[in-house]
């Protein structure tokens, strides 16, 4: 395990009724404040009244930022910044999933400066010296966005998506309910889930290879997601599956199974090109393109990936190859994406072979881990997916 440094300052408030504990977070703060939120269904499943009569009850003055879209984009964070600066808000409360808590942080760094937040953060990747304060009430198990400090918005003119990160855009808190999860659509919990996923591949699937316990805690954490993703399928208000599906999306992206580990962060970044150029849903573009990053680069580090099939699936080992048993387990992976309804080809997702050359210009390079990624190998990778 390599050398590390952690800080996760985000107070979690979860289970039943956990809203019970808002009153006593917004008193730390001045009377005005903005309440983002999306397409509203949080006034269909009754979030947003009972996160009204609270704040009446605080005496706060409340200002709304609806209609936080999928994959955020520019525009929205510079009306947040416009109504921030309007009335001197003093503190931000995000009620949903990633998409509105990553807007909410590009909010909060950008209504604390003159320059421009998408030139001087996304792009610029500059020194957050001030970030507005927020909170978040989380709908959906998903990003982790509730308990980190980075967010991704998209420049839907530009064609670019990415993200940025600052330990000043940690939540103060965050109220994390599981039953405000039962009335998701399914297509949602899916692609929620396959997110969760993702993440952890993204730290699991890079060097060291050692054994290490973050290793070994992101192992048990995808086998957690997939037993109770199966069970919440056929269940949706099963609270114990539920509950589970949404501390494990906290805990992927928490920094806990990062720690020691090179990451990777190359099939996050295909994705973001994939939904910056046709919009499509986070989770059904990593259902595509996971699953064929990983055929590409398995041949680096075959053992890590025997590993997997062994220890994940319980695929059996004996008198195979090592490139046997690594293909079975992410032949796997990419079968049990068909099994829950997420798409596994471009296909599926209304993305043409012939885009292929385009997304694969516009997609940002990492180092990587296993593999250092050219535009040929990213492209390489998108025709898998074809």
């Amino acid at each position: 395990m390599r050398d590390f440094n952690f800080c996760n300052p985000v107070r979690v408030h979860f289970g039943q009724n956990a809203i019970r504990h808002l009153p006593a977070e917004l008193a730390d703060y001045g009377p005005n404040v903005l309440l983002i939120y999306g397409g509203g269904s949080i006034k269909k499943n009754g979030i947003y009244d009972a996160v009204i009569k609270i704040m009446g009850e605080q005496k706060k003055n409340v200002f709304e930022l609806s209609g936080v879209m999928a994959n955020p984009r520019t525009e929205k964070v510079y009306e947040g910044i416009e109504m921030v600066r309007e009335n001197n808000i003093d503190f931000m409360l995000a009620v949903g999933g990633g998409s509105v808590i990553d807007c909410t942080k590009a909010i909060s760094a950008g209504s604390r400066t003159d320059k421009d937040f998408w030139e001087t953060f996304f792009i610029g990747r500059g020194e957050c010296q001030d970030a507005l304060p927020f909170g978040t009430i989380l709908t959906i198990a998903a990003t982790g966005s509730e308990m980190n400090s980075g967010g991704v918005i998209t420049n839907w003119e530009k064609k670019i998506k990415t993200s940025y990160g600052h330990r000043r855009l940690f939540p103060k808190f965050s109220i994390l309910d599981p039953i405000y999860t039962y009335t998701l659509p399914k297509n949602q919990m899916i692609y929620g889930a396959v997110d969760i996923l993702s993440h952890i591949m993204e730290a699991y699937f890079s060097y060291p290879d050692d054994g290490n316990v973050s290793d070994d805690i992101a192992e048990a954490l995808t086998k957690n997601v997939i037993a109770n993703l199966n069970v919440a399928l056929k269940e949706p208000t099963n609270y114990h599956a539920r509950a589970n599906l949404m501390w494990a999306s906290s805990l992927a992206l928490n920094g806990i199974i990062n720690i020691g580990k090179e990451q990777d962060w190359m099939t996050h970044q295909i994705e973001h090109a994939l939904s910056a150029f046709y919009d499509i849903p986070h989770g059904a573009g990593l259902a595509v393109v996971h699953p064929n990053y990983l055929k590409y680069v398995y041949g680096n580090a075959p053992k890590k990936f025997v590993r997997y099939a062994a220890n994940v699936w319980q695929i059996p080992t004996a008198g195979k190859t090592e490139e046997k048993i690594a293909l079975e387990g992410i032949g796997r992976l990419q079968q049990y994406f068909r099994e829950i309804g997420a798409p596994t080809t471009l296909a599926e997702v209304n993305i043409p072979a012939e885009a292929i050359g385009e997304i694969a210009a516009g997609t940002n390079l990492l180092p990587g881990s296993y593999h250092p990624m050219t535009r040929e190998d990213v492209k390489n990778v998108l025709l898998l997916c074809k």
